[in-house]
């Protein structure tokens, strides 16, 4: 007997549990997106017309890249009915380049992750947040080819550029020399293209090179008038020469020297010296005087910075922003290890970090992080304020929520939209509605729901054939896959199994 057969039975079109991460589920990007919410949604999404911090502890499978989803789905939609006031979405889920890169500038060969993760500050954080959303930015103003035409709810539209302000301008080519980390084309090219793009003239810049061509140029042209050429080359001459070009390899030398430091602080990003020197030598050099640059060991230029990112959204109609961020068991670097995480995470923990203005992060952590909390002193506390973050510790999934999950999932699978679905059944009427509730609440969340179903049908369609066929599943049936996968999902959480 085919499992299809068997869900084409009950009015299926398709296995709904086939699938168990919701980032490739097409099942839940389609159709289970906006009509399957975890009980505690709406005091994690929060109102993005005013964006708030949610602090979220999941065990893995409990839905957080799901959450995830949810969010930017609602967000998307949210923009798109407020053209003027849109929520702009940094997606901070993929650590790996950014852990490579502060790997190289901060461990030594044969060093231990941990040792590592313990030199992660606050302003790392905030230089990958200033990476990710300065890229996204550059990005779409490089792609537009015109004004008119549908723009999308996290796009820049060619209309909005002639909002920006001069300041807001030079803000941008600022951000963007130390934060653009595109690789397409040589970086110096993307900045000179993003320069000419927002028509910011650089001619100032070349004033001290075009003093010291000037000055050469006349020495060697008086000599030449008198008749005298071969004076050129004597000490009196170099002198004058020297006195030309001293403007221009004084500004080279404190772009060098500023290039230096910067490329050493950022350490979440790789910036060559010289090409960074090359690109801050395009600015006009009063452009540079009191800007906040990332030189230095402290957060209050990433604030600064992060204030500027925050004035150019808003000239481009973004009114604020959401940073969503997941998977932090996944870098190679932290490989599923809760100390490593905590390393990577704790510096997060700051009240004035996450309750920035304007700003909403949503933080989707493993419950393996949790249990570090019980163990903080009063010092930890009062600095992170967990208490005004929207702190949710487990996110628990009830046997009652997993199975209005697995019905909603089977209904989104309906052969006919009008059909009436449930799961229920499935059984037989021995099996009632409490009993199968209560079995399923073992499961604990979405993925080991998810998991058993599938392992359910395929265990039911073996044991009968296509000419007997068998369209409920019995108790019998029900209890030895139960038990089976119980035992494998003891072994997981003794991570000695899959699950």
């Amino acid at each position: 007997m085919k499992v299809q057969q068997f869900l084409e039975h009950h009015g299926l079109n398709q296995n709904p549990f086939s699938q168990e991460d919701a980032q490739t589920d097409p099942l839940f990007q389609k159709l289970c997106s906006t009509g399957t919410f975890h009980p505690a949604w709406d005091k994690i999404y929060g109102d993005p017309a005013t964006p708030s911090t949610a602090v979220v502890f999941g065990e893995k499978g409990s839905g957080k890249t799901a959450l995830r989803l949810q969010i930017v789905d609602h967000i998307a939609k949210y923009n798109i009915a407020n053209p003027e006031k849109r929520v702009f979405v940094i997606d901070y889920d993929d650590f790996n380049p950014f852990l490579d890169s502060f790997n190289e500038k901060v461990g030594w060969p044969g060093a231990r992750p941990e040792r590592t993760l313990s030199k992660w500050r606050l302003w790392d954080h905030m230089d990958c947040i200033l990476s990710l959303a300065t890229t996204h930015v550059v990005d779409e103003i490089l792609t537009q080819k015109g004004k008119g035409g549908e723009v999308g709810p996290f796009q820049i539209s060619a209309e909005t550029l002639p909002n920006l302000s001069r300041t807001n301008k030079r803000d941008l080519l600022l951000l963007a020399s130390f934060y653009d980390r595109s690789t397409e084309i040589a970086r110096q090219s993307r900045w000179a293209s993003l320069r000419r793009k927002l028509g910011v003239p650089n001619w100032r810049s070349y004033c001290d090179f075009s003093i010291g061509i000037s000055v050469t140029l006349v020495l060697f042209g008086i000599l030449a008038q008198l008749g005298e050429l071969k004076q050129f080359g004597k000490w009196w001459t170099w002198v004058i020469v020297f006195a030309g070009w001293a403007p221009w390899l004084w500004h080279q030398s404190r772009m060098l020297m500023l290039a230096w430091k910067a490329s050493r602080q950022v350490r979440v990003l790789d910036r060559h010296v010289n090409q960074l020197r090359s690109i801050l030598s395009n600015f006009d050099p009063k452009d540079l005087i009191g800007q906040p640059i990332p030189a230095r060991d402290r957060s209050d230029d990433r604030y600064e910075l992060v204030t500027k990112l925050q004035n150019i959204l808003e000239a481009l109609g973004f009114a604020s922003i959401i940073v969503l961020v997941d998977r932090v068991d996944e870098p190679h670097l932290i490989n599923g290890s809760a100390e490593r995480m905590k390393a990577l995470l704790w510096s997060m923990f700051d009240n004035k970090f996450l309750k920035h203005a304007g700003i909403g992060f949503k933080l989707l952590l493993p419950i393996e992080v949790s249990f570090y909390l019980t163990r903080e002193d009063k010092e930890f506390y009062e600095r992170s304020r967990l208490d005004k973050q929207n702190l949710i510790r487990t996110l628990e999934w009830t046997g009652e929520s997993l199975f209005d999950l697995a019905n909603d999932r089977a209904r989104a699978c309906a052969i006919t939209p009008d059909q009436t679905i449930t799961i229920k059944r499935w059984f037989e009427d021995s099996i009632s509605e409490p009993e199968l509730v209560s079995t399923l609440s073992r499961l604990r969340v979405p993925r080991h729901l998810f998991k058993f179903l599938h392992r359910l049908l395929v265990e039911h369609c073996h044991r009968y054939t296509d000419e007997s066929p068998r369209w409920l599943i019995n108790r019998e049936t029900l209890q030895s896959s139960l038990a089976v996968y119980m035992r494998d999902l003891e072994a997981y959480d003794r991570g000695l199994g899959t699950g």
